[in-house]
Parts: C-alpha cells; sequence; structure tokens
C-alpha cells in the first residue's frame, strides 16, 4: 500500500487501526520544536512522535515574517531553548538569526528526522472505541492520508498563517499606490524616496519604522491610539561580567534566569505600582523625543502598563528615527483614504506612495483544523482550559499557548512539561485515555488573560477556550509557578483517567 493511499473511516474497518506513532505534533515552530525535544528527554523510554509541518523548513513566524526588521519583541535569553541558551549578548534578536538558531537546534537534537514538511493536517477525529486520534494529513502533492496516534500536541501557534487581520479601513481599496501587509511583505519592494505611512501602534509598526527609515524619503506611523514603547539598551554588560566569573555554560543559564527574574519584577512593579510605572516610562520616553514631537497624545495610552503588551525597541531605535526628522508619528483616525491620500477625522491628509497595515493578526486556534470527538465538531470556544493545556471535554490533546506577559516560549516550555508528566501520571495509573472533567461548568465563572482591547484580540475571544476563575482552570500567568506546578504539582484534580 502507498503511504497516502485511502484510508477507510473507522467504521468500515472491522478491527481497529493500526497507531502510526504515540504522539503527533503539529506545527515546527518554536512550540513543536521544544515538545519534540522535551518528548526525547523527558517521556517513557521509546516514546515515538511525529511533527507535522505545513510549510518547507522549521521556524513558523520566524519563517513566514520578512518584513524589514522582523526580530524578537521578548529578551531571546528566555525567548530561545532552555536547553539551548542563547549566546549572542543582545537580548533582542534578528529574526534570521532565530531561524538559524532553531535549525542549528533541532539537527543537534535529531528532531529533523521526525518532521514530515509539506504536510497539512485539516482534521482529526477522536475514536472513543478505539483510544485513538485519526488525524488527516495531505501532503505538496495532494495526496491524503490518515496517521493515528494517541496523542496529538497542537503546537499551531496562534495566527493564521494564510490570511492576515484586515481592518476596516474606508475606501482603502481605492488607493493606487502600494497596500502591504507586513505579513506578506513583497521581497522585491522598493520604497527607495518613497513616501510610507505604516498603519498601527504595535510591536510591528515600532519595528517597521527604524528599519525603512535610512532608505525613504518620509515613513509616518498612523496610529488610532498610542501604546507604551520602553527603550532597552542593547550593551548588557552583566552578560560580561558572567561569562568573566562563570562557566560559559553556567553564565548563560545564570543570564536566562535572570531575565526571567527582570521581567516579572518589571510586570509586577507595573501590576503593583501602575502610577510609578507609568511615570517611569513617560521619563524615558520624553528623554528620547525630539522636541518636535510630543509625548501627549503620541505616547500617552488610555490604559496602565502591562494591562496591555509593551513594545520595546532596541537602544530607543524607534525614537531615534522620530529624531532624523524623515519619521513622524500621528494619533488620528482615518475618515477615508481615496486613491492618492489618506484623509483623517482631525482635517489632516497624508499622502503615502506606500501604505502599510501593520493592524494586527488574524487569530485561530488550532491552524483551523477540525477537531471532532466520535464525529462530533467540538465547539471549542465553549470549553475552559485545563492548566492552560489541555480542553474541558477533550481527551489526549495538549494545546500549547505561551505567555502574553512574558516571553511564548516559557509557556511553551511548560505545556511541553506536563505533556510528559500526565504520560508518566497515565502509566502510573495504568490509562490510556486522560481528559479534563469540569463539574458543574456552568456555574464556572470566565476571566480574561488581559484587558487587550485591540479589535483582532477581541475575536479570538470567539476561537479560543476560556480560562476559568480559580483552580486548575485558571490562566497561567507566572513561569516560575507554572514550572513548578508542572514538575511538581496535582495533576489528577479536574481530570479523569482510563
Amino acid at each position: 500500500m502507498s503511504d497516502y493511499s485511502e484510508v477507510l473511516p473507522d467504521d468500515h474497518n472491522p478491527s481497529p487501526p493500526t497507531l502510526d506513532t504515540d504522539i503527533i505534533i503539529i506545527g515546527a515552530g518554536i512550540s513543536g520544536i521544544n515538545t519534540a525535544y522535551r518528548v526525547q528527554q523527558d517521556a517513557l523510554a521509546g516514546t515515538s512522535y511525529i511533527i507535522f509541518e505545513n510549510r518547507g523548513q522549521i521556524g513558523g513566524t520566524w519563517d513566514l515574517f520578512r518584513y524589514p526588521g522582523i526580530r524578537s519583541d521578548s529578551d531571546i535569553h528566555t525567548f530561545g531553548f532552555a536547553w539551548k541558551p542563547w549566546i549572542d549578548k543582545k537580548p533582542l534578536a534578528a529574526g534570521g538569526k532565530i531561524l538559524d538558531y532553531m535549525n542549528e537546534a533541532a539537527t543537534e537534537q535529531g528532531i529533523m528526522k521526525n518532521i514530515r514538511f509539506h504536510h497539512k493536517v485539516f482534521g482529526m477525529d477522536w475514536s472513543s472505541q478505539y483510544s485513538m486520534w485519526s488525524v488527516t494529513v495531505e501532503n505538496d502533492k495532494g495526496e491524503s492520508r490518515v496517521f493515528h496516534s494517541r496523542f496529538v500536541v497542537l503546537g499551531t501557534g496562534y495566527y493564521n498563517y494564510e490570511k492576515p487581520f484586515n481592518a476596516e479601513i474606508p475606501g482603502i481599496e481605492s488607493f493606487k499606490g502600494d497596500i502591504i501587509h507586513p505579513q506578506f511583505w513583497p521581497e522585491k519592494l522598493d520604497y527607495t524616496d518613497k513616501n510610507m505611512v505604516i498603519i498601527g501602534s504595535g510591536a510591528t509598526a515600532v519595528t517597521i519604522l527604524p528599519s525603512v527609515i535610512e532608505k525613504v524619503k518620509h515613513a509616518t506611523v498612523l496610529q488610532r491610539s498610542p501604546t507604551y514603547i520602553v527603550p532597552l539598551p542593547m550593551n548588557d554588560t552583566w552578560v560580561k561580567f558572567f561569562r568573566t566569573f562563570f562557566p560559559s555554560a553556567l553564565a548563560r543559564r545564570i543570564n536566562r534566569l535572570r531575565w526571567i527574574f527582570r521581567g516579572y519584577y518589571f510586570y509586577y512593579f507595573c501590576h503593583f505600582f501602575p502610577n510609578a510605572a507609568r511615570k517611569a516610562i513617560q521619563a524615558a520616553s520624553i528623554q528620547e523625543l525630539p522636541k518636535f514631537v510630543s509625548w501627549d497624545p503620541h505616547f500617552k495610552p488610555r490604559y496602565n502598563p502591562w494591562e496591555q503588551r509593551l513594545c520595546v525597541c532596541p537602544d530607543g531605535d524607534f525614537y531615534a528615527a522620530l529624531r532624523t526628522g524623515k519619521g513622524d508619528i500621528v494619533t488620528d483616525t482615518i475618515k477615508q483614504v481615496t486613491e492618492h491620500e489618506i484623509q483623517l477625522t482631525s482635517g489632516a491628509v497624508l499622502k503615502p506612495d506606500i501604505i502599510v497595515t501593520a493592524t494586527g493578526l488574524k487569530l485561530r486556534f488550532g491552524g483551523d483544523i477540525k477537531i471532532t470527538l466520535d464525529g462530533e465538531p467540538v465547539d471549542v470556544s465553549s470549553k475552559f482550559a485545563w492548566k492552560a493545556a489541555m480542553m474541558q471535554d477533550v481527551p489526549n490533546l495538549i494545546y500549547v499557548f505561551g505567555y502574553l506577559n512574558a516571553s511564548w516560549t516559557l509557556g511553551a516550555d511548560v505545556a511541553a512539561k506536563l505533556l510528559t508528566r500526565l504520560l508518566q501520571q497515565m502509566k502510573t495509573q495504568n490509562a490510556t485515555v486522560v481528559t479534563p472533567r469540569l463539574q458543574h461548568a456552568e456555574k464556572m465563572e470566565g476571566k480574561e488573560i488581559m484587558k487587550f482591547s485591540s479589535t483582532y484580540w477581541k475575536e479570538a475571544t470567539k476561537v479560543f477556550p476560556r480560562f476559568g476563575g480559580k483552580g486548575q482552570w485558571q490562566a497561567n500567568r507566572n513561569y516560575l509557578v507554572d514550572m513548578y506546578g508542572a514538575k511538581y504539582g496535582d495533576v489528577k484534580t479536574g481530570l479523569d483517567f482510563a
């Protein structure tokens, strides 16, 4: 039989399907590669896995995004893998370097041989009769096959790789110049001596402005409302200190732990002392701003620091771009886009050659893979999340969702560690199935992770599992606490083992 011959559904097969692997991991980005490593190192001996990756190489976000200046917006020491400390001294890393790092890590650990590239997962169905997942996969030749596994891990990230988020911009379809979405930045786009307007106020806009400022004639960041933009020095003297007095491997681990504590120190400082945090960020911004750009309204958000994600800029490069005089920032709303202009509500007019719509991402859960239980669709948004990694009433499924108040990888590692812990617990209880169960779910009060007001984030609540207000159903908030819980905490409450 060909590897991609048609496989009939279970109800046509008189005997149980043959397991192809113990675990199917979907996605070969940060989450998938890290999960594969944890399975190899911490799962039961002999546990097998396959990674299905839709694209032609690993990297996920870092393989897809190619806009100018693409980089991490979290420090790379915690964004990198715990098992492969980042070597470079600078705390923020360019996208290309991150992609090289991921390839090196996966190759060193022998993960590459378990990846099936150009394999897109379309659906997965849990069979209660056989206690296994049937995962429908199609390769780049259009051939499909069903793979069977005991466990599935969704390492698919949280946004749509194929379709960007298209904000409602009145009249933008009539614009005669180039309209660029950062997610699909054209490799040959020439913006030399062009007037560019970057619509948005998030990390992407903050990254693009300083990266294009040398070549453009002029660039304007057009935002509806401001965000906090924190300058981060790239010369980290502590790295040199650690490397001087400690062995290199130990120095890198100490530095990573330092960045974990540093991140949470700042987060909790903002949380418990919002006024002081606001004043500190305001002072840092004003110090960097040119005199002809005012802090209010362009850098005065309506919310407190860390009620939404902060933006960081290496060595204050965003502010440096404004100081050149070739870049500016406008806080206003769009009334109408015409063939050659952007007309603002205030009456001001911008005349760009290129419009960059850095207005957010189109979020989705699990790569939009159709998930069914015995043929019945799962309504993901109606389910509560167990330890932010499993879904209520859905067996043997881990989904990876990183932190919003820290590096994504930290949260991904907690989920991966939780997976291996569950596998060990299942062996102890002689179980093959583990299912989160919530008694009196109708009484559980839902709770937001963060007070995001962005349109694209509000849409996410319609497709993601919900978080509860107590117990195992709360959202993850602190890596140190959550990782301790994944390693040593309670992995029985709220779970049904069979």
